[in-house]
């Protein structure tokens, strides 16, 4: 869904893990085409072969704007990622693999490189030295794809043990590794529960940002269901000349379609 604004131009796709749950995963691209979507997200493709997903892409007549790296089962270690466990290099380094294998296949020019969870006794600075290894893999095999890999933090209020403690510190790690292949994925949610200044932090990380996620808070509703100032926010990310896609990754507070309706609302 592409809005044109006084500011500029925003572009939003669908986030298929959390927007029309009510329908198969399979029903859902064409749900998002219904709704206006050009574009749609997801976390995790792999339950499903590229080609089957590049199927219901082409068939729905939107594009895939980002994945993840694949997660660990529910439990382990990794289940949040494997970037941030020492003992986890094998699954990390098969993780990019695949997920790069997918993003080629399907044409995703974004994939978020998930951290993941720092294990219980594992000391911090190991863990982050380690951390920026497998970034640094990671982007040496993304090199020349046109694929952009993007790193992600959590707040730690919901997640208080993941990894990547900033999206400054993303940033940071980007800067080192490789700018050209790796930025910033800026969640405005994360970023309002970790410590809010939104508009300001944006501008800052402005050159390293290379994908946009959106959810209120509380709630992690749509926006306009809490105490972001979507209006504000949205229009300083069109003004910013960002080109990528935002990612509508939040639960619907009363259905997904009628949720829609904070498009208009904030965006006119």
């Amino acid at each position: 869904m592409i809005i044109d604004t006084d500011a500029g131009q925003l572009r939003f796709a669908a986030n298929l893990k959390w927007m029309y749950t009510e329908l198969s995963f399979e029903e859902r691209f064409d749900a998002a085409a219904t709704s206006g979507f050009t574009a749609v997200e997801f976390a995790s493709p792999y339950a499903l072969p590229a080609d089957r997903i590049g199927e219901l892409a082409r068939d729905a007549g939107v594009r895939i704007a980002l994945i993840n790296t694949p997660a660990g089962p529910a439990g382990s270690d990794t289940v949040m990622g494997a970037g941030f466990v020492p003992a986890a290099g094998d699954e990390f380094r098969a993780g990019v693999t695949k997920a790069l294998e997918y993003a080629t296949a399907l044409d995703v020019p974004v994939v978020h490189v998930m951290a993941g969870l720092r294990p219980e006794g594992v000391d911090a600075d190991r863990a982050f030295a380690g951390y920026v290894a497998n970034v640094a893999w990671a982007a040496e095999q993304a090199h020349g794809t046109g694929i952009r890999l993007v790193l992600e933090a959590i707040n730690k209020r919901d997640q208080p043990r993941y990894g990547l403690a900033s999206m400054e510190a993303a940033a940071a790690v980007a800067e080192a590794v490789d700018p050209d292949v790796v930025g910033v994925l800026f969640d405005v949610y994360h970023a309002q529960v970790d410590r809010g200044n939104l508009i300001e932090r944006f501008e800052s990380l402005r050159r390293h940002i290379g994908h946009v996620q959106i959810a209120d808070n509380p709630g992690r509703g749509e926006p306009g269901t809490g105490e972001i100032a979507y209006e504000r926010v949205l229009a300083r990310i069109a003004a910013s000349g960002y080109s990528g896609w935002i990612g509508c990754e939040y639960g619907p507070v009363a259905g997904t379609e009628a949720g829609l309706s904070w498009i208009e609302r904030i965006t006119r």
